[in-house]
């Protein structure tokens, strides 16, 4: 439940006891006659001060007297009188003084610390009674009393601070009162500076403060340290680290202020009796600003038949829409259970088409019992009634309960809060409005525009967008079907004489596009759509249709067929361009499985181009025997895909060709290759292994530009070869390569591939590695074998070409 719609008698009432201080003694041992005329002025007013305070005290004492009576009247359900009779048997039965007795009673209904006070206010109280400090007087004045019996709501503010909050280690409190357009005014305060008052006087709707928030969600706000929270409020300069509560200040439902409380240390967790005090506190604010001047007079005593709500009847009277006038409906705890249907104007239609009479006087969740839940409705009336703030919304669905069948309205919604009532203006949607306006605007985003042409009196219609489309003003007069090819290209003549010999000779539907030429020389390309209309005895009375100008769609069925042409060109270029790299690709490297001769060696060779023609890669591999004997053993991979790739791998295949047969070893081939790819070619990037086999010594001399190593099975053990340094080939204009020997045996085997064998998009490269070689080294009846099972369980996904030479010592 909000905090201002707690209300009832609180608890308890946080007092204080008064002091005694700045009193003039008389000297001691001085005798009257020496005492001066000063000092029997300050004896009298001492005096008298010690009388005010007595009365102060004893009035204070009935105080908590007829609290203690209250109490025993609602646990006990008798009348004051009996209370009365009831309190004084008992004092004298327990041999204690009323007071006494009233401040057990007290402590028993109310465990909290305003009880502790009480205990204190009584102790106090007897050291002045039994003499043993006459001279200092007891001041007691309850924050319920004190509240009710101020005049204004700065004293209320000094009241609750100095006998309630201060107890509880508060600083300052400020009381606000909050405006019908959710202003906040400053109506008292206690413990701030009076310049800081001053500039908090008046807080304007949309402001968000401590105050605020309050309202806005009412609800209790506790901020543990203000600086925390960036939100502005009153004393901040001051007290910047100390804690924060709000509470909203309300009585039946509706929100008067707000009471803000200040504390100069962070504030922790208070417990509920404390906060159920504060709680009270705020509704004795609630009590005061009810009666405050920007809000006397509309308290809900005077709510059905107050001059406030007369005049909001007569004004809902006077509306040209639906309303009704709503007054707050209390239950018996004083809590806001409902509205009461006070007014219904004259212009009211119910959604279920019941008669005003049923409508009005009711409740309104009775009357409508959908609003507590569809588009929250009931809260929203009860939202403006607690803060004030009006309510506006578009097509909101009501729902009434028929029979318990569901009938709804879709309407517009205005509430607003005047004096102590609420006037609820609904708006029903007008169906048939609401058609012809999505028409008007379906007719204008469309660029259509509507006509009809009576044929018996020559009479032409035209829509305002039709007009507009025609490019004339709505003073000219309407162009008729046997006019329209005047105003139409002379190519298109043909196409409307068929559709009016369609319509005005066949009478049926029909339809033609032609191009409209404007008086203001714009041409547009535009359809025309028409039907007859025809009598009893099948004669042509009329014809309507529209015109819808067509000419964007036109221009993008012109665009789309060019570029339909375009992409169908590109698709055969591309295709040739993939035959001919293809063609050039088997033309270097045939797909022959014969295997190739070389002295000492066993060399087979598998070629696996790309699935798709498209991605014609550079891939190569090739082996020869030099002049010297030697054999040369390379693979390479060309970066991309397509007729570059293709001529890139050409020149470099045959370029490693041609200076093989100088003998150089390969890390020189490899230097030289480089130079061909950065300066002979157009910065070909490419990479490649590179190994030449002396047959005499069974040595393998080799190098890599950033290629994978060659593998090396050796009976039933597979191992990839150092890594040797190398730098991808045509990345600098100069490079050196490091060589690498290796010392074969018989039946050894070296595998050379490129990464079309192993690489996969989801799996790192040395796991593809891992089971490269568990595939490698498992027997194989013959390099042939060896060669296509590798190429079998290849788990590359990457759909590139493949190139693996398998070299076999014999």
């Amino acid at each position: 439940m909000s905090t201002y719609e707690h209300v009832g008698t609180p608890s308890g009432d946080g007092v204080s006891p008064g002091s005694g201080s700045g009193r003039d003694q008389v000297p001691a041992g001085a005798r009257p006659g020496q005492i001066s005329a000063v000092g029997r002025l300050a004896a009298t007013v001492e005096r008298l001060r010690s009388e005010v305070q007595a009365a102060h005290a004893a009035a204070d004492g009935r105080a908590l007297i007829e609290l203690a009576k209250g109490i025993m009247i609602e646990r006990l359900h008798c009348g004051p009188a009996q209370a009365t009779r009831q309190l004084a048997e008992l004092a004298e039965q327990a041999a204690v003084s009323q007071l006494e007795l009233a401040v057990d009673i007290i402590n028993q209904a109310a465990r909290d610390r305003v009880a502790d006070l009480a205990d204190a206010f009584l102790r106090r109280t007897r050291a002045g009674h039994d003499g043993t400090d006459p001279a200092v007087a007891v001041r007691l004045r309850t924050a319920e009393s004190a509240a009710l019996a101020a005049d204004d709501t700065q004293s209320v503010a000094d009241s609750l601070l100095q006998h309630a909050l201060a107890p509880l280690g508060a600083t300052a409190v400020a009381i606000w009162a909050a405006g019908s357009d959710t202003s906040l005014t400053l109506a008292g305060h206690a413990g701030f500076p009076a310049d800081e008052a001053v500039r908090w006087r008046y807080v304007p709707p949309g402001v968000v403060t401590v105050a605020r928030q309050a309202l806005t969600e009412r609800d209790t706000v506790r901020f543990v340290s203000l600086a925390e929270t960036g939100i502005p409020s009153i004393g901040r300069t001051h007290h910047p680290h100390g804690g924060r509560v709000a509470l909203p200040a309300g009585t039946g439902g509706r929100i008067h202020g707000v009471l803000e409380i200040c504390w100069q240390q962070p504030l922790p967790p208070q417990p509920p009796v404390i906060m159920r005090q504060i709680e009270a506190l705020a509704q004795l604010c609630a009590h005061t600003l009810e009666g405050a001047p920007e809000t006397r007079g509309h308290g809900p005593s005077a709510a059905p038949h107050s001059p406030a709500v007369a005049e909001l009847v007569d004004l809902a009277d006077g509306l040209h829409d639906p309303a009704l006038v709503l007054t707050p409906h209390l239950a018996a705890d004083g809590h806001l259970s409902d509205f009461r249907i006070h007014h219904v104007n004259g212009r009211f239609m119910d959604p279920a088409g019941r008669p005003r009479s049923h409508v009005n006087g009711a409740l309104l969740l009775e009357a409508y019992p959908m609003a507590a839940d569809e588009s929250e409705l009931f809260d929203k009336v009860q939202r403006v009634y607690a803060t004030g703030e009006p309510f506006r919304a578009q097509r909101t669905t009501l729902t009434a309960l028929v029979d318990q069948v569901p009938l709804a309205a879709v309407a517009d919604l205005s509430v607003s809060r005047h004096g102590d009532s609420v006037l609820l203006i609904w708006r029903i949607e007008d169906e048939t409005a609401r058609l012809a306006s999505l028409l008007q605007h379906a007719q204008r985003l469309g660029r259509i525009g509507g006509f009809e042409e009576n044929l018996l009196t020559g009479e032409i219609t035209w829509n305002g967008q039709l007009f507009a489309l025609y490019g004339r003003p709505a003073t000219d007069a309407p162009v008729s079907l046997h006019e329209l090819t005047a105003h139409a290209h002379p190519d298109d003549s043909v196409a409307i004489g068929r559709f009016q010999r369609a319509v005005l000779h066949h009478r049926r539907p029909a339809s033609a596009a032609f191009r409209l030429r404007r008086p203001d020389g714009v041409t547009r390309h535009i359809r025309v759509i028409a039907e007859p209309v025809l009598d009893a005895d099948g004669g042509l009375l009329s014809v309507r249709g529209a015109y819808q100008d067509i000419s964007s769609q036109h221009w993008t069925e012109v665009a789309l067929a060019a570029t339909r042409d375009q992409l169908a060109h590109t698709e055969q270029q591309s295709a040739e361009r993939n035959r001919l790299a293809l063609q050039l690709q088997q033309a270097i490297m045939p797909p022959s499985r014969r295997p190739m001769d070389a002295p000492g060696l066993q060399i087979a060779v598998r070629y696996r181009p790309a699935e798709t023609e498209s991605l014609v890669g550079g891939d190569w591999y090739d082996a020869v025997v030099l002049p010297s004997q030697r054999v040369l053993i390379c693979v390479g991979d060309i970066a991309g895909h397509g007729i570059e790739a293709a001529t890139g791998m050409v020149v470099l295949r045959n370029a490693l060709r041609g200076l093989a047969v100088t003998g150089a070893g390969p890390g020189q081939l490899l230097s030289w290759l480089n130079i061909v790819a950065h300066h002979l070619t157009d910065q070909v990037s490419a990479t490649a292994v590179c190994g030449v086999y002396d047959p005499a010594t069974r040595t393998l001399r080799w190098a890599r530009a950033g290629h994978l190593p060659p593998v090396l099975v050796r009976g039933h053990e597979a191992s990839r070869l150092p890594l040797v340094r190398g730098l991808l080939l045509g990345a600098l204009p100069e490079a050196t390569y490091e060589e690498a020997v290796l010392q074969l045996e018989a039946d050894d085997t070296l595998l050379m591939y490129t990464d079309g064998l192993v690489e996969r998009r989801d799996t790192a490269i040395h796991e593809s590695l891992a089971q490269l070689l568990a595939t490698a080294q498992a027997p194989a009846a013959s390099l042939e074998h060896r060669l296509d099972r590798l190429l079998t369980h290849s788990k590359s996904d990457t759909d590139d070409d493949t190139c693996l030479i398998g070299v076999q010592v014999v």
